[in-house]
């Protein structure tokens, strides 16, 4: 841990995700900063990292580079669509509002290679919003973030630790009590709190008490999202909301544990199960879609794609990856590939022929889906996917500025929260979850929140 100059920082940062952003925000407002974080792997195995890196922004200078007309107004409107109108109002315009605000500070101020993603569409979004980094990777995202932390004097990094408590002196946070993997604790004076430790994906017993649907899900994030934030809030006296919603991910490949992306289906790929038979409009959503595949004989299915899908996926690096893995299979022949993996090759026939001609315009898809792409050609591909759980959307409930409300909605001084460890703008369940619905919240109310924060303490 360096020395930042003074004993008691002014904002201390659980959680070196997102949080981070707060961290870079609150020191370019003139406030000294102390992070703290539970894993030493953090910048490989943390939710941000373990992200495609998409970061929605609304009216951006990349988007209206591409000619694009897109406002916070449009992509409330999305949200508010995609969420039948469940979502936190309030919460969802704050971040609409930021969100193109968001990606030009992380370019210029943070340094970060961005660009608008303008190769296919996320469900949902009804114009190109996702930026993201070369290689729509996580990983790449987090290390420059990091990178510009380290390079920050005002920041302290303290690896591994873990936020253990927080207490209050009457109205106002007093000090922390940071737990050590030796098992030793200290109290440290402190002004203000972000809890930015994500959800609790990692917690069987959260996930089966609030989502039970995905209690049978693999899940695939940090192993540190244990519900901190969910516990450290509640013993203040804070409201929680949304406990039921989550991010899920249909297209895991295992065992890798690479991440096979939706961009296959939205380039014209679709899933089968172990019968060969499609089982839903794929174009919904990989979040929701998760919990279709997790219904299917053995919880699994296969994604059918083609060279055109597969070369055009080639850009984000988990596909790269998936396909290091050798987990795809390639044959001139639908019933060949179906042996390959021991389903019926006649059912796996019909199927495809059957997505042929509606990808054709020949025939209606039975399922409703739209915006099909070119019919796939031969030679044919398939990968084997798992659904998974990748993280909780439920948390803390949050204004537009990231303080944390107690349940009759006043304030608790000096006590933040963002990403997994807040409520979402994804109404309940899986159903409302748009591209970037984890990372802006994260990133996005940090950066409201550090804001805040210098401002409340300035």
């Amino acid at each position: 841990m360096a020395n930042s100059g003074g004993d008691e920082p002014d904002l201390i940062v659980a959680g070196a995700g997102g949080g981070l952003v707060a961290a870079l925000r609150a020191a370019e407002l003139g406030l000294t900063v102390l992070v703290v974080e539970a894993s030493e792997h953090f910048a490989r195995g943390n939710n941000t990292a373990m992200s495609t890196a998409m970061i929605p922004g609304a009216g951006t200078r990349w988007q209206a580079a591409a000619g694009i007309d897109d406002s916070p107004d449009r992509y409330l409107a999305d949200i508010r669509r995609k969420t039948k109108g469940g979502a936190d109002d309030v919460l969802a315009g704050a971040l609409a509002q930021v969100s193109g605000r968001l990606v030009t500070w992380l370019a210029d101020y943070a340094h970060l290679p961005l660009g608008l993603v303008t190769d296919f569409d996320y469900p949902g979004h009804s114009r190109p919003r996702c930026h993201s980094v070369p290689g729509r990777s996580g990983r790449t995202l987090l290390a420059g973030l990091a990178d510009a932390v380290r390079a920050q004097p005002a920041i302290d990094l303290l690896v591994p630790a873990r936020l253990a408590d927080v207490h209050l002196d009457g109205a106002s946070v007093d000090h922390v009590v940071i737990g050590y993997p030796d098992g030793h604790t200290e109290a440290v004076p402190a002004r203000a709190v972000l809890l930015a430790t994500n959800g609790f994906g990692a917690n069987p017993y959260l996930v089966a008490k609030y989502v039970p649907e995905m209690a049978g899900a693999t899940y695939h994030g940090s192993s540190e999202s244990r519900g901190d934030a969910l516990r450290i809030g509640t013993a203040l006296g804070a409201d929680v909301g949304y406990l039921d919603a989550y991010q899920g991910h249909a297209a895991l490949a295992l065992p890798a544990g690479t991440l096979a992306g939706w961009a296959t289906v939205m380039h014209g790929g679709f899933l089968v199960n172990a019968a060969g038979e499609r089982f839903g409009d794929e174009a919904v959503g990989y979040s929701e879609y998760a919990r279709e595949v997790l219904r299917q004989p053995g919880g699994w299915a296969l994604i059918v794609l083609d060279r055109r899908v597969h070369d055009a996926c080639l850009a984000f690096q988990d596909f790269r990856d998936t396909v290091a893995s050798g987990a795809l299979r390639w044959s001139e022949d639908p019933a060949e590939l179906a042996r390959s993996f021991g389903i019926d090759p006649d059912r796996l026939s019909r199927t495809m022929d059957q997505a042929d001609a509606v990808a054709r315009g020949q025939a209606a898809d039975p399922f409703g889906r739209t915006g099909w792409g070119p019919p796939l050609q031969p030679p044919y591909a398939a990968v084997q996917v798992f659904p998974a759980l990748f993280h909780t959307q439920g948390g803390l409930r949050v204004d537009a500025c990231g303080r944390v409300l107690r349940p009759d909605r006043t304030v608790i001084e000096g006590v933040y929260a963002a990403g997994g460890a807040a409520m979402s703008v994804s109404g309940h369940g899986p159903a409302g979850y748009l591209a970037g619905n984890g990372l802006l919240p994260a990133l996005g109310l940090a950066l409201l929140a550090a804001e805040h924060c210098a401002q409340a303490l300035g």
